[in-house]
């Protein structure tokens, strides 16, 4: 039972995000779509990034910018940086959401740290890259009309050396 309480919430969401719900956010990975794209200038978005530990990790973790203006159609690049202040080696998991969660079918990251262990070894800090875009598709949908900020968000939890976190419908 105490298994269960303790990867509920890493579960509930790797489930959002292989189902799209709770804001989280696509993962395209096609080169030639992104380089068809076609920025939409007149639509400027702010994104903001935050960061957030589960008490079971040691962790100093916090994004390196607060926040960036992007446009649908453009790539973006932002960091987060990550401290094991401890005297051990410490392996983090990390989950991620998009607010308002609507959003979140529109926000692509190519390349990012999470669902991936990573390990600090004491002391080390490293910068964790999350490199996204927003789809144009965005601008042309009537419930995104209004929204002008996103904010991304990750949270690291502590993972056993080796544990895997199934993703829902994957073998």
């Amino acid at each position: 039972m105490v298994g269960l309480s303790y990867a509920a919430v890493p579960l509930y969401r790797l489930y959002c995000q292989a189902t799209g719900l709770g804001g989280t956010t696509g993962a395209e990975r096609s080169a030639e779509r992104i380089e068809r794209m076609e920025p939409v200038r007149d639509r400027l978005i702010r994104v903001t990034f935050n960061a957030d530990t589960h008490a079971s990790i040691q962790w100093n973790f916090k994004p390196q910018q607060s926040e960036i203006y992007v446009v649908p159609g453009e790539t973006a690049l932002a960091f987060y940086k990550a401290k094991n202040p401890t005297d051990k080696p410490i392996i983090g998991i990390s989950t991620y959401n998009v607010v308002p969660f609507e959003a979140g079918q529109y926000f692509n990251k190519i390349q990012c740290f999470c669902f991936e262990e990573q390990r600090l070894n004491p002391q080390e800090e490293v910068d964790m890259p999350v490199f996204f875009y927003i789809d144009p598709e965005f601008a042309e949908d009537p419930k995104m009309a209004k929204v002008d900020l996103i904010t991304l968000s990750y949270t690291f939890f502590e993972a056993k050396e080796g544990q895997k976190l199934p993703l829902p419908g994957y073998q």
